[in-house]
């Protein structure tokens, strides 16, 4: 019975909460109207008391006759645009000194395409979109007698300039990143890509911090059904409020439970317009660096735009530096406390006497050290990362310091452990990417490793390599091109070719149109004939 009357409760407060919906959508979506007193004490009602919102009424034309308002927001604004292309043509234009011009003021067309000297001007005749206009830093022109109003382009709030990324920094290659400014990256990524079919699709996204969003692809190049997905997957978010591309990742991901990301992100211009030429999609979000690229492989996690800079054979060796360091990061701790637990006939006879005289006197059994020592690694992790960069490198490299040699010292951890956590902790920063699943996978492979052994670890590993398997990003199996197998795609894999030997795009992603380049580029010495 309660619950029947819970149910009709949420019923009807549902049923009131959609109804004050749409008699606001409804106020919203209502038409302007031709007396400029009552455009503006409907905006007012909509803005409030907000001190920022500016309305400025002035009047033009023959004797000052004809009444106008101009309403904008102040710091989101170039005023200097507001006064001499705006209220200066319109009050001292010599042309609007005949009553024969004065007539036509209240036709928005005419002042439009003869008077206003701004790049975009658009018109608008519902109060819906006049307010999105001003909150978009845009300045809203009304006057009386006419049921229109002009959107003028004038934009001009304070923005970050173009600097390094920080968390992708590279010792060869552009040192730009994109910035907390939509119309910035665009530009960034149209100066990487100067072609026609670059095309920059934008949505807004939040029903009240209407975000604007950007995909932007090669239509030339990308899959059709690409496209339509990511849109039919942004188009059904319906939330308050989008602040930071995250929001859209886990919104559109593929597995929203897999402690692995589907979807990749970077802050590099040039690595953006390398995804995309290979077939990708990028998804921009205004407000935040970080862009979104999809589909996603795992092998991404391993490559860097510096790669494709350097020589291959150089290139190669860090790759397969950076897969070796990502396993130690994950199996370190769960291997040593598999082998001093289970299968200490593995460890060297030397070995194995120092190690149990350094363990002599611990209280903790292996698999509870390496918890508290990885608990301790994360807490200074996070230290270190919130707090301000000056204070927070003294707390991790101290606090480090500090911790272990007093766990060492008062017997609560071995050493072995200290050295093994140390070299986990310096492994897991050569893949950021990974760092959040490693975290989590460590964890489990140590818990594994300390009920089970090796044969823990190995279940553990294999599960891992299941999960990997099945895992797709927008139809793009996760693991390509190693399952499925793709022998033309494993130049760029763990080892990389020279970029003269890839001239098709990933089979998987760029099948639409393979050719990259034409197939011989191989340098050569020249010929006797072109000597001659």
């Amino acid at each position: 019975m309660f619950r029947s009357i819970h149910s009709k409760l949420r019923f009807w407060q549902l049923a009131n909460h959609n109804g004050a919906n749409a008699n606001h959508s409804e106020n919203s979506q209502s038409n302007l109207f031709d007396n400029l007193n009552k455009n503006l004490t409907a905006l007012k009602g909509m803005f409030g008391k907000s001190y920022d919102v500016n309305m400025r009424e002035f009047n033009f034309g023959d004797q000052g006759l004809t009444r106008g308002a101009i309403v904008f927001l102040s710091g989101m604004t170039d005023t200097a645009i507001i006064n001499e292309s705006i209220i200066k043509p319109l009050m001292y234009d010599i042309r609007l000194s005949s009553r024969q011009e004065t007539s036509l003021l209240n036709n928005m067309s005419i002042i439009q395409t003869t008077l206003l000297t701004v790049g975009m001007v658009q018109k608008a005749s519902k109060i819906d979109e006049v307010v999105d206009g001003c909150l978009s830093g845009k300045t809203i022109l009304l006057i009386d007698g006419s049921k229109e109003a002009l959107v003028i382009g004038t934009e001009g709030w304070e923005t970050r300039g173009v600097d390094e990324p920080k968390t992708e920094s590279v010792v060869r290659g552009p040192r730009e990143g994109f910035t907390e400014n939509l119309l910035t990256n665009t530009t960034l990524l149209r100066r990487k890509i100067k072609n026609p079919n670059l095309t920059l699709e934008t949505m807004k996204i939040g029903e009240r911090t209407k975000t604007i969003v950007c995909v932007a692809y090669l239509k030339d190049l990308v899959h059709p059904q690409l496209i339509k997905e990511i849109q039919r997957r942004l188009n059904r978010i319906k939330t308050d409020a989008i602040l930071e591309s995250g929001y859209i990742e886990q919104f559109i991901e593929d597995a929203p439970f897999s402690i692995f990301s589907t979807v990749a992100n970077s802050e590099k211009p040039d690595l953006v317009a390398a995804k995309i030429l290979e077939g990708r999609a990028a998804i921009f979000v205004d407000g935040t660096p970080f862009v979104l690229t999809v589909p996603m492989v795992f092998i991404e996690s391993f490559q860097s735009a510096e790669d494709y800079y350097s020589r291959p054979y150089f290139a190669s060796v860090v790759r397969l530096l950076r897969l070796l360091a990502f396993l130690i990061s994950i199996t370190a701790p769960a291997i040593y406390v598999a082998l001093t637990t289970f299968h200490q006939e593995l460890i060297p006879t030397s070995l194995l006497f120092t190690m149990a005289a350094s363990e002599e006197g611990v209280p903790f059994p292996a698999m509870a050290e390496a918890l508290i020592m990885g608990t301790t690694f994360e807490i200074l992790r996070e230290a270190g990362v919130r707090l301000p960069r000056p204070i927070g490198q003294a707390v991790s490299i101290v606090g480090a310091l500090v911790i272990g040699e007093a766990a060492v010292g008062a017997g609560i951890i071995g050493e072995p452990m200290v050295i093994v956590i140390a070299l986990t902790a310096i492994c897991s920063f050569v893949v950021p990417s990974q760092t959040d699943s490693g975290s989590i996978l460590r964890l489990i492979l140590v818990l594994l490793a300390g009920a089970m052994g090796g044969f823990g670890i190995a279940l553990g590993l294999m599960g891992t390599f299941i999960h990997l398997a099945s895992l797709r990003s927008f139809g793009t199996p996760y693991l390509s091109p190693f399952a499925p197998l793709s022998t033309q795609d494993l130049k760029d894999t763990f080892i990389r070719a020279p970029i003269w030997a890839m001239f098709t795009r990933p089979r998987t992603i760029g099948w639409h149109d393979p050719e990259r380049q034409e197939f011989r580029l191989k340098p050569s010495r020249p010929s006797e004939e072109d000597k001659s």
